[in-house]
């Protein structure tokens, strides 16, 4: 039943209600309940879910459960109705012993908010012992000689039971001759005395045969009783006497075998052998008492013969008999109170109940991680424990009823920092010197998803050559997730977007899981030359976090292309052959035509050279082309002796592996002086100013790079500005023009005006910090263009085909 005064039901229902409400509040709430012990299975100690603002319907949901240290299943909570009850036997003796006071402690713990009340259920006592003797028969030997009012010890009867179920009268049973004298309630030590009321008369009566009964104070009240078996002697008549009815002592615990306690001294009246004592324990002294002491029959002296254990007894009452040698025998009794003194010698103990197996890392503050209880079975300081933490850890404890603490989290955990904490808690008594245990605990941290996946660098360049097979691997991509679990498991995805008029996944894809990112149709460099996208990373967690990387593709140019001969490549003609007209008059080192051709490739794939090709059978001609300019000149003056039509035949290749070419045809008609047709004439004049004015600079200077050295870059600069100054009219770079010094990955140096490039990702300004190399430049460029180029996209630094560029600009 719930412990409450008397009045109103309503009212101290109401009053009970706010007090648990109150505890629950701060906690560490806590109600009283008592059961009698040896109650039946099932009987009713009380409603603890309603006592402590409980619902019903939430005792399964958050995991109601009740734990009791060391008192088994002593009781039990039916989960239906929120009723405490008697689950097995309970024996008050077993639990608490002589104890004043006797209860059990619950820890009644539910989840969903955590939360820990404290509930102790007072054990009472029913008078379910009798009185027990020492022995059910005791024999006494008394001279007949004995004086009236003799009187002779014998030993009380102990009850189990407490208070008033103990509270012990005796009677004896009716004698003429003997009577029982009980000490008082403020003597209790003392033993029970038989007097004797009516001399003896061994003649008359040797023996008598008494019931002593024991009667305790409990309702019912129970009984024990002993039979005294009293033989009347002859002859000595003088008893031995001690000197103190009850001697009381104190002794350490722990003292060593052999450690005197007290020395007795008892006399006799009597003379010879009837003097002579011997001392030793009455005959009803209990086992535990002869393991742990000892008592020499001459001198007297009691020692330490066994383990002094306060914690087991606190007080030990030894019944001491002196006979003498007289016959028959006499004897005198004391009593002798051993009080047993505490020392320091147990060290707490400790109990950690884990509550859970992982804290979230934003678990709040003040979330209760574990619960600790400590015990010392010494008293007083010994027995005073507090309890400490180390490492410095972001959890602290804090006592919440008597000896018991909470482990609750201090301060804002971070798995990504530390995702495991090694506890150690420490309890130490107050003893000096003081004696500690440790108990070590292991708080996991769990994962929550706060971290995005992060990439080693906010961008990556690659180079894919041109003409790719669909679907080959042009790049993987990885980024980190410092979480754990399903929040560091990434997968991968396009950012899409249009490229032109087509869309980003038309072009690429990415495998999800790996972040291998695949082409799924062939690059064309001539088409597109940068391809610039987004690859989005995402976690697994909730809600799911995640971060882009821009991946810039270039196309690297492959040798798919062969030159091309432009529609007006000679004096104004068109297609593979040109007819020039050519005056016979004219000097060696005269340019009469010129071969056009345009490469789509670029760098060395796009590099041009010409040759003239030999006539079958024919002599060798007085023209030859210019190796890179395309120009067709005379070798020598013509005569007489030249065919007057001339069929040249040039050969236009490029510098890829392997080359691809072009043939063109040229037909000169040589004339005489006078002959040259006017428009002929002015044609060939304004081709040659033309000529003259649109030439492009192409010279190339190749030098081993095992031999290269400042000398010969400052040789290659000296010549380069050489070649620049001569006049326009002899086809050299002009003002204004820029040379493109080039150093290549075979060894070789060159210098070219730069031509008008434009790479395209599809998205952004034009931007001018790429370079591409390519020597040869369409005619169809407008003669004010500068070799400056036009770029589209976010590019840094490239280097196309391991080719390195100086810019240098010529005024």
């Amino acid at each position: 039943m719930l412990a409450s005064g008397s009045g109103d039901q309503g009212a101290r229902f109401l009053l009970l209600s706010l007090l648990v409400l109150a505890l629950l509040d701060t906690g560490s709430a806590q109600v009283h309940y008592s059961v009698p012990e040896e109650a039946k299975h099932g009987t009713f100690v009380g409603r603890i879910a309603q006592d402590l603002g409980l619902e019903l319907a939430e005792l399964v949901p958050r995991l109601f459960r009740v734990a009791s240290k060391g008192r088994g299943d002593l009781l039990e909570v039916n989960l239906q109705n929120g009723i405490l009850f008697v689950n097995s036997r309970i024996d008050r003796e077993e639990l608490c012993g002589r104890s004043a006071e006797c209860s059990i402690h619950l820890e009644v713990v539910v989840e969903r908010p955590l939360q820990v009340f404290h509930v102790e259920v007072e054990v009472k006592d029913i008078n379910d012992n009798p009185p027990v003797f020492p022995a059910t028969q005791k024999n006494l030997f008394i001279s007949e000689s004995r004086t009236l009012d003799s009187h002779f010890s014998l030993e009380g009867a102990s009850d189990a039971d407490i208070g008033v179920n103990a509270l012990l009268t005796y009677r004896l049973s009716s004698s003429e001759y003997f009577s029982l004298e009980v000490p008082t309630s403020d003597d209790q030590v003392k033993p029970l005395q038989l007097v004797l009321k009516k001399p003896l008369d061994r003649e008359v009566a040797s023996e008598f045969l008494l019931v002593l009964k024991a009667t305790d104070g409990g309702k019912p009240e129970l009984t024990g009783t002993v039979e005294l078996q009293i033989t009347v002697l002859d002859v000595n008549d003088n008893a031995p006497v001690f000197d103190k009815a009850v001697y009381r002592v104190k002794l350490l615990e722990n003292a060593r075998n052999g450690t005197l306690v007290i020395r007795l001294n008892a006399s006799d009246l009597d003379e010879g052998s009837n003097s002579h004592i011997l001392y030793s324990f009455a005959t009803d002294v209990t086992s535990d008492t002869g393991a742990s002491f000892c008592i020499d029959s001459a001198s007297g002296e009691i020692k330490v013969n066994g383990r002094i254990d306060f914690e087991e007894t606190k007080l030990w009452k030894l019944q001491i008999e002196a006979v003498d040698k007289g016959s028959p025998p006499m004897f005198g009794h004391c009593t002798v109170l051993i009080e047993v003194l505490d020392i320091n010698d147990n060290t707490p103990e400790l109990l950690v109940t884990s509550l859970s197996l992982s804290v979230p890392e934003d678990a709040p503050l003040g979330t209760v991680i574990a619960l600790i209880s400590v015990t010392d079975r010494d008293a007083g300081d010994n027995g005073k424990v507090t309890c400490s933490l180390t490492p410095h850890v972001p959890f602290k404890l804090v006592s919440t009823f008597k000896n018991y603490y909470s482990l609750v989290l201090d301060s804002a955990l971070d798995r990504e920092s530390v995702s495991d904490y090694k506890l150690v808690v420490t309890a130490r008594d107050g003893g000096s010197p003081s004696l500690s245990a440790t108990a070590s605990l292991s708080v996991e941290v769990a994962d929550v998803n706060d971290n995005a996946p992060t990439f080693a660098q906010p961008e990556y360049t690659v180079f894919v050559k041109e003409n790719n097979p669909p679907g080959c691997h042009i790049f993987t991509v990885w980024a980190r997730d410092v979480d754990a679990q399903e929040n560091a498991r990434v997968s991968y995805s396009l950012v899409e977007r249009r490229v032109g008029e087509r869309a980003l996944s038309s072009y690429v894809s990415v495998h999800a899981e790996s972040g291998k990112v695949y082409a799924l149709q062939p690059l064309d460099h001539e088409e597109l030359e940068l391809l610039q996208f987004q690859v989005s990373a995402r976690d697994a967690g909730v809600p799911p976090l995640g971060s882009n990387v821009t991946l810039q593709v270039f196309v690297l140019d492959q040798n798919d292309n062969a030159p091309a001969l432009l529609p007006s490549w000679a004096g104004g003609g068109g297609g593979r052959e040109s007819e020039v007209v050519v005056s016979r008059s004219v000097d060696a080192g005269h340019v009469v035509a010129k071969v056009r051709a345009v490469d789509a490739d670029s760098g060395y794939n796009a590099w041009l050279s010409y040759e003239l090709q030999p006539a079958a059978g024919a002599e060798r001609s007085p023209f030859r082309v210019g190796l890179y300019t395309g120009e067709i000149s005379t070798t020598r003056a013509l005569d007489e002796a030249d065919a007057p039509r001339q069929r040249l035949l040039v050969l236009v290749k490029d510098h890829g592996e392997p080359a691809l070419a072009a043939t063109a045809t040229v037909l000169l008609s040589l004339a005489d002086g006078g002959q040259v047709p006017k428009s002929s004439l002015r044609a060939s004049s304004g081709a040659a100013v033309a000529e003259t004015a649109l030439v492009d600079v192409n010279v190339y200077l190749i030098v081993a790079i095992c031999a290269v050295s400042s000398l010969l870059v400052l040789t290659l600069l000296l010549y380069t500005a050489l070649r620049c100054s001569a006049p326009p009219s002899e086809g050299a770079c002009g003002p204004g023009k820029r040379v493109l010094l080039c150093s290549s990955a075979v060894g070789s140096w060159s210098y070219s005006q730069q031509r008008r490039q434009r790479v395209c990702s599809g998205e952004g300004p034009p931007r001018a910090d790429l370079m591409a190399f390519s020597p040869s430049v369409p005619p169809g460029s407008s003669s004010g263009d500068s070799g400056e180029q036009q770029i589209c996209g976010n590019v840094s630094t490239v280097i196309v085909e391991s080719i390195s560029c100086l810019l240098i600009s010529i005024t």
